[in-house]
């Protein structure tokens, strides 16, 4: 027990709370953690959802952010790399089928839960952005049902909500991998041009890729996502929903 001090107010854990700090330990316990970090430009990606957004809400009903087209990224690469979409059962690996992304999502009493998009291969990114606002507006008002934060085999979280730059996440156990997305920011960068190197204003992220070594080593792990990036920075500005 830990002595309290005078003046010190004692709270006990909700139940939540209890459940995620058994299962944050468990998981350190149990994966030996690794974390790769890529920083990718979304210039393009800004400057497509600024020009794309008001028509998109209008026409759907449905914000645009950030986090479905993340997503997508992190779909296809999933797709090049499957052996971060897989679980570990004793000595056996699992090969997940169907790709089901958990989006880590902050609770009002500042608890977190991990409600999954289900099938997120099957889905385009109008079916995305929808399914990532419902799970989210569900989250915070507190009607998600069991099976909806069940099954997820790959868990995106975003820690640019809370400006940060980058982060170090636990991975979600069974599961072997997690990416946490950090905050977009202005910065100057070397533009590469025919006519030489300049200095530009461009938007950029970091991405901080948490994975279990026991079955993800350094070379998949950084080498995925190092393509969620490549699909972030190669995004089609011109693109049409």
């Amino acid at each position: 027990m830990v002595p309290s001090m005078p003046g010190d107010e004692i709270e006990e854990m909700d139940r939540m709370r209890k459940i995620i700090a058994e299962h944050m330990v468990m998981s350190v316990h149990v994966s030996p953690h690794v974390t790769s970090y890529v920083e990718a430009d979304v210039t393009n990606i800004v400057n497509w959802r600024n020009k794309t957004k008001d028509s998109f809400e209008k026409r759907e009903g449905e914000k645009l952010t950030f986090t479905p087209i993340f997503m997508e990224a992190v779909v296809k690469a999933i797709k090049d790399f499957p052996g971060v979409n897989v679980a570990v059962s004793g000595t056996t690996i699992i090969k997940r089928r169907d790709i089901n992304l958990g989006m880590a999502t902050a609770l009002p009493s500042g608890n977190l839960i991990v409600p999954v998009i289900k099938s997120a291969d099957q889905l385009n990114l109008v079916g995305i952005a929808k399914a990532v606002n419902t799970m989210a507006r569900n989250a915070r008002d507190n009607k998600l049902k069991p099976e909806d934060i069940q099954g997820g085999t790959y868990t995106v979280t975003n820690v640019g909500t809370f400006g940060n730059v980058m982060g170090t996440p636990i991975i979600n156990q069974p599961q072997v991998a997690i990416l946490a997305l950090g905050a977009i920011r202005k910065v100057p960068a070397v533009i590469e041009t025919p006519d030489g190197d300049f200095i530009g204003i461009r938007h950029k992220m970091f991405l901080s890729h948490s994975y279990d070594h026991r079955v993800v080593d350094g070379a998949l792990g950084g080498m995925f996502v190092k393509r969620v990036a490549d699909y972030l920075e190669q995004f089609d500005v011109n693109r049409v929903l």
